[in-house]
C-alpha cells in the first residue's frame, strides 16, 4: 500500500538565488525510507512564505482539492506557511480533503500509520486558533484605543469629503462662489459648509 500513496513534495527558498538542493536531497531520501518511490510529485517556489499567492503552493492544492493527494511532505512547516493563520487554512484544507501533513525535521506526521497523527493534528489547529483568536482580540483593542482618542473609523461621509475639499480650497484663496463652481455644488450648501470650516467667516 505504501508505493500506492500520492505524494506531494514541496520546497520553498525565498529568492531565486537561494539552492533548494538540500531540501530535495533531505526529502528523497526521506521518500525513500518511507518506501514512497511511486506516484511522488514536486512543487518548487522561490517566493517569501508570507507570500500566499505562490504559483507551486497554489498548483498543488488545486490537486489537493481535486482529491489526487494522499501525503504533503515539507522538510519544514516554515516552508509552507510562515504565519499560524496560514497554516490553519492549510490545515483546514489537509484535513477536508484527507491529505496528511508530513514535517521529517519537525516530527510531524499526522499519516494513518502514525499513532500520534490525530494528537499532532489537534495541537497544530489548537495553536493556529489560538492565533487567530490573539489577532482579533488585539484588532478590537486597537479600535476601541481609536476611538476613545476621537480617531474616526471606516470611510469618510460625503459630507467629510466635500468638508475636506474645501477646506482645502479656501486655504487655496478661493471664495464661496468659485468653490461652488469647482465642486459644482449649490452655492447655498456651499457657504453653509464653509460655515462649518470658519463660524467666524
Amino acid at each position: 500500500m505504501k508505493s500506492q500513496l500520492r505524494v506531494c513534495c514541496y520546497v520553498r527558498v525565498s529568492t531565486e538565488d537561494q539552492n533548494a538542493e538540500s531540501q530535495k536531497a533531505q526529502l528523497k531520501e526521506y521518500c525513500q525510507r518511507r518506501e514512497w518511490i511511486e506516484h511522488v510529485g514536486w512543487f518548487q517556489d522561490a517566493a517569501s512564505g508570507m507570500n500566499r499567492n505562490r504559483g507551486a503552493l497554489g498548483v498543488m492544492m488545486d490537486e489537493v482539492r481535486e482529491g489526487t493527494v494522499d501525503v504533503v511532505l515539507t522538510w519544514k512547516i516554515d516552508r509552507l506557511a510562515r504565519s499560524l493563520n496560514h497554516l490553519a487554512q492549510l490545515l483546514a484544507e489537509f484535513q477536508t480533503h484527507k491529505v496528511a501533513l508530513v514535517c521529517p525535521s519537525q516530527g510531524i506526521d499526522t499519516t494513518s500509520s502514525n499513532p500520534c497523527a490525530e494528537f499532532q493534528i489537534n495541537i497544530l489547529a489548537a495553536v493556529a486558533q489560538f492565533e487567530r483568536e490573539l489577532i482579533v482580540e488585539r484588532v478590537k483593542a486597537g479600535v476601541t484605543a481609536a476611538k476613545n482618542r476621537g480617531v474616526k473609523l471606516g470611510r469618510p461621509s460625503l459630507k467629510e469629503k466635500r468638508i475636506n475639499a474645501i477646506r482645502q480650497l479656501s486655504a487655496e484663496g478661493m471664495g464661496a462662489a468659485d468653490i461652488s463652481r469647482r465642486l459644482n455644488l449649490p452655492y447655498s450648501s456651499t457657504t453653509e459648509l464653509l460655515r462649518t470650516i470658519r463660524p467666524n467667516a
